[in-house]
């Protein structure tokens, strides 16, 4: 069922990431409709009920408790209950609360139905400029450790669009790491407070971009998306070929002409073999 909630269903909905007018019908219908909604903070979610006149019962769901709520509300599952999951904005889940939640639930045989809406990182990057048909969702990585160093190579190594979130006073960091794993010419864009009064996307490359946050960290809730790498570009191949001529003249066997055309000059493995039999 894709209307309205229905017993024993969990719903995870998408809200807005800051303008209100992003809110769907559908979410608002599921909202009022269903018998508990789970905030990630009630403070928060109970201005966006208020504002759309959303009377249903409200309780927290967060990284700290969420292990404990879980079993409850899959006996309320059970009882044939509709839930609403949401978070403080966007779409829950993505860098947020809740997949234990729906991990159970599935497990459960609970039927988890979709409302989907709003998301910081799709609408970072459709605005971005940045390629967006392939990318990769980091979300929030390490702050430090071995965990940081592999997270940074494998964001610099991507050969997708890569989307991070960071907090503001973290940027400069972020980038600066980047930046010294090899990616400071690597186009770049900050994305900040994305549909909200003072949106702002700042495009230049991770090095220049490093620069520009040195002073003064960006404010508001920050997306940082990195371009894809540079394919890799083998060797040309003539000058393959006069090399592997210049080797067999000297009366190196065709394996070894190979084997120098493939370790000393990154010729891959076929490309090398056929020149060297030429």
């Amino acid at each position: 069922m894709t209307g309205s909630p229905g017993p024993g269903t969990l719903y995870v909905v998408s809200t807005p990431i800051g303008n209100l007018g992003d809110v769907t019908p559908r979410a608002l219908d599921t909202l009022r409709a269903v018998d508990l909604i789970l905030a990630e903070d009630t403070r928060h979610s109970a201005r966006l009920l208020s504002h759309f006149d959303v009377h249903t019962r409200v309780e927290s769901c967060h990284e700290h408790n969420e292990a404990a709520v879980t079993p409850k509300v899959l006996r309320r599952l059970a009882e044939g209950r509709s839930v609403a999951l949401i978070t403080d904005a966007g779409t829950p889940l993505v860098s947020d609360p809740g997949a234990r939640l729906v991990r159970a639930a599935i497990t459960a045989g609970v039927r988890v139905v979709p409302v989907p809406g709003a998301s910081a990182l799709l609408a970072a990057l459709v605005a971005s400029g940045l390629v967006a048909d392939r990318f990769t969702f980091f979300g929030f990585i390490e702050r430090k450790g071995p965990e940081r160093a592999r997270a940074i190579r494998a964001v610099v190594a991507s050969p997708v669009t890569s989307v991070l979130y960071e907090a503001p006073g973290r940027v400069r960091a972020l980038l600066d790491d980047l930046g010294s794993a090899g990616a400071a010419d690597r186009a770049a864009v900050v994305a900040r407070e994305v549909t909200k009064q003072f949106e702002e996307f700042s495009r230049g490359t991770v090095g220049a971009l490093a620069t520009a946050y040195a002073d003064a960290a960006p404010r508001g809730e920050v997306v940082v998306l990195v371009a894809a790498a540079p394919e890799p570009t083998g060797p040309d191949e003539a000058a393959l070929r006069r090399r592997a001529v210049e080797l067999r003249a000297s009366g190196m066997s065709a394996r070894e002409t190979a084997r120098v055309l493939s370790e000393e000059l990154g010729a891959s493995r076929n490309v090398a073999y056929r020149l060297a039999h030429e």
